[in-house]
């Protein structure tokens, strides 16, 4: 490099921090006093050390060289993620930026970034590291290592997990985290007595515990409300592994926060599903629906769309036994890369015979720029150039009474 360069770039290294006092004194948004409460509040749960977010957000000399892309992807409201349509619904987790927290951290970086005053800077929240459900009380971990190659299809695997628990336990929290974050599409883990042959089709049923799509963080269940984890049982592992180009090798840990007391109620769910759809070649707009009568009074909690690369909208509405119809959530830019779960900021009361339709349209057209192939039909399957459509929803249940011979 010429010297002459060389010593420019060094005058201007020197001159950042006085530059920033300057800007500072002028009254200029600063990251200590303005930006970093912000991040602390809205992101620092994933853009922190550790965690799966591609940057930090919890220092100034972290989030700095970032600067410009932070301001283009807030401006645009491409951060924090969300979908969901604020004329439906209202959810405890919406991490959305107000208006005003989007100004500030524009005016930030417009006035180039400064630091401002280190008094000015509040405390960074307390994580524990690589969790946002807090510190586990127990981990789980796959007993080898599976080799991810770098092309091909690979069917869905299945791992055992010993927990090596003799007695039923209560989970308050759980999170998964997949060793090989970009390879693996989920994973969903259940539980099944030691010593049994496995069955794949405990995966959604009522033994399971819980799951994990990208980018997804762990799940807290409200107070007095657990899944139970039972004694003398393996967990078992769907994982659903995608190859990139890349090799990888994973070995996928659960961690769980047990409750402190017996629950009084169950985290429970349900689905709409339909997985005899056919999205002809080049549709735009193909849509596919599927209605599930409820049985029995249901205390909703919370809906997670679930489809793949082609998946454009979805929408939950309730048909009431009375004749009446409510919204419950429209996603009207799904996004396969940010699966998100939409928690209501109260639970609703469903009654039973509400007729759940849930309703999603396809965009298996050219201008899909995550479409693999748009001159062929597209049917339900597993793998992410196949399609799904599922309505997932959580619910809260009464514990049933123990038998004479339950704990």
């Amino acid at each position: 490099m010429p010297r002459t360069m060389t010593l420019m770039l060094a005058l201007v290294a020197a001159l950042l921090p006085s530059l920033a006092s300057a800007a500072a004194a002028d009254g200029a948004v600063t990251f200590t006093r303005d930006v970093a409460p912000i991040f602390y509040k809205r992101c620092a749960e994933c853009h922190r050390p550790t965690m799966f977010a591609p940057m930090s957000l919890i220092t100034y000399e972290s989030a700095r060289p970032w600067a410009k892309s932070i301001k283009q992807k807030v401006a645009s409201r491409q951060m924090p993620p969300w979908g969901a349509d604020a004329a439906y619904g209202a959810f405890k987790n919406d991490p959305r930026l107000t208006q005003a927290e989007i100004d500030a951290i524009v005016a930030w970086v417009d006035a180039g970034a400064p630091k401002g005053d280190d008094a000015d800077l509040p405390p960074a929240p307390q994580f524990a590291d690589g969790w946002t459900i807090g510190k586990p009380d127990a981990l789980f971990t796959m007993e080898e290592e599976f080799h991810v190659p770098a092309t091909g299809e690979i069917p869905y695997k299945y791992f055992r997990v010993p927990t090596n628990l003799t007695e039923d336990k209560w989970i308050q929290a759980i999170e998964i985290h997949p060793g090989a974050r970009a390879h693996v599409h989920h994973v969903l883990a259940f539980t099944q007595p030691g010593g049994r042959p496995l069955n794949p089709g405990g995966a959604l049923g009522p033994t399971n515990i819980g799951g994990v799509t990208p980018n997804k963080p762990g799940v807290v269940f409200a107070p007095g409300v657990a899944r139970l984890l039972r004694g003398n049982s393996d967990i078992v592992l769907q994982m659903h592994y995608t190859t990139n180009g890349t090799e990888a090798s994973d070995r996928t840990v659960v961690g769980v926060i047990y409750a402190k007391e017996p629950p009084t109620k169950l985290a429970v769910g349900g689905m709409a599903l339909n997985a005899r759809f056919v999205i002809p070649p080049n549709a735009d707009n193909h849509e596919v629906t599927a209605v599930q009568t409820l049985a029995k009074d249901t205390l909703l909690t919370s809906l997670t769309p679930h489809m793949h690369v082609r998946g454009k909208d979805m929408t939950y509405i309730a048909h009431y036994p009375d004749g009446t119809s409510e919204t419950l959530l429209s996603v009207p830019k799904y996004d396969f890369n940010w699966q998100l779960t939409y928690e209501l900021a109260q639970p609703k009361l469903i009654p039973a015979g509400t007729k759940m339709e849930v309703i999603a349209h396809y965009d298996n057209s050219a201008s899909n720029k995550a479409n693999p192939d748009p001159s062929k039909e597209v049917k339900w399957g597993d793998q992410t150039w196949e399609e799904m459509m599922i309505g997932f929803w959580s619910s809260v249940a009464e514990r049933p009474a123990p038998s004479p011979t339950q704990p």
